[in-house]
């Protein structure tokens, strides 16, 4: 799979816009730009604001945010994030990113690693 710059503009879209979406709470908005999939898992916009708020506090509220290189890992387009999370602390947030045929994007799941972490 071959990531262009558009799909590059456009995954770095949808996961600002939904790091804004957590800052004001909304979490409709935040739920909508995730996979059918996970919102599946969560079935409700505040369940999965819940679960951000309790296991992604990183994610919930960054103090700050800077995009690193898109890349694909086993087949899937993946954004790693670095976050700076309230308490200060670095962490990297990888993004799993998933196509639809219309060209959209969503947000197929997330994880923090450390920023020490090699994604490869």
């Amino acid at each position: 799979m071959k990531i262009t710059d558009r799909d590059r503009h456009e995954i770095r879209s949808v996961i600002e816009r939904q790091l804004e979406a957590f800052q004001r709470d909304d979490a409709v908005g935040a739920f909508a730009f995730a996979s059918p999939e996970i919102q599946a898992k969560f079935g409700t916009p505040e369940q999965f604001l819940q679960m951000v708020k309790t296991g992604y506090l990183a994610v919930y509220r960054p103090r700050s945010v800077v995009f690193e290189d898109t890349v694909v890992l086993q087949g899937i387009p993946t954004q790693p994030v670095l976050l700076l999370a309230p308490d200060g602390n670095p962490v990297r947030a990888v993004y799993m990113m998933e196509q639809y045929k219309n060209g959209s994007w969503r947000i197929d799941g997330c994880y923090l690693v450390s920023v020490e972490s090699k994604l490869i």
